[in-house]
């Protein structure tokens, strides 16, 4: 009898054990931070200013990753049938996202990082801004270059987005540091 009752506990506290597993892979992820930092990056370079930025602010990190990959064919920016000369060439493209896209609900601060391309924004960005829900968010973009400016990509997407309150963008290089990112974002009233 006692074997039994053992083996019926046991199997008992097994089920319970998995349904509270599968329960808690179920559940949302909850944001972690009131910041999130959102960024587009064709050959790594933005990831890298990104991933400190995130560090440094302690921030929520998502990737803008599109439905179909640039290769290194598409970002040939000599070549004006490549992709990314078609699509910048076209103010209306907007490139497919490939991942679902982030609930931005919890978040009171939204910094967009990118690469300057021909000036403005890649394309998929301008997707992205118009794609959620950015009113009553405080917005901000870092970008990324060898030599370029803002030119008028900020601008641009502040258009598109139709919301939200957008605070001064800055270049940042692949040497940029975590310090010198936190403190662009610190000149911003942005603090983790």
């Amino acid at each position: 009898m006692l074997k039994k009752f053992t083996a019926i506990l046991s199997a008992l506290m097994l089920t319970l054990s998995c349904l509270t597993i599968a329960a808690a892979e179920e559940q949302p992820t909850e944001p972690t931070s009131h910041i999130l930092v959102a960024y587009f990056s064709a050959t790594g370079t933005t990831r890298d200013v990104a991933e400190k930025l995130a560090e440094g602010l302690e921030a929520d990190l998502y990737e803008i990753v599109p439905e179909e990959p640039y290769t290194d064919a598409d970002l040939n920016y000599n070549n004006r049938k490549s992709r990314t000369s078609l699509e910048m060439d076209d103010p209306d493209c907007r490139p497919a996202i490939a991942d679902e896209l982030p609930d931005l609900t919890d978040y009171d601060t939204i910094l967009i990082g990118y690469p300057i391309w021909w000036g403005d924004a890649p394309r998929i960005v301008s997707t992205f801004v118009e794609s959620v829900d950015l009113t009553d968010k405080t917005l901000a973009v870092f970008f990324t270059s060898g030599s370029s400016g803002l030119g008028n990509s900020m601008k641009h997407l502040e258009e598109q987005a139709d919301a939200g309150t957008w605070l001064e963008g800055k270049r940042f290089t692949p040497r940029s540091t975590v310090e010198d990112l936190t403190d662009w974002a610190a000149s911003l009233d942005i603090q983790p």
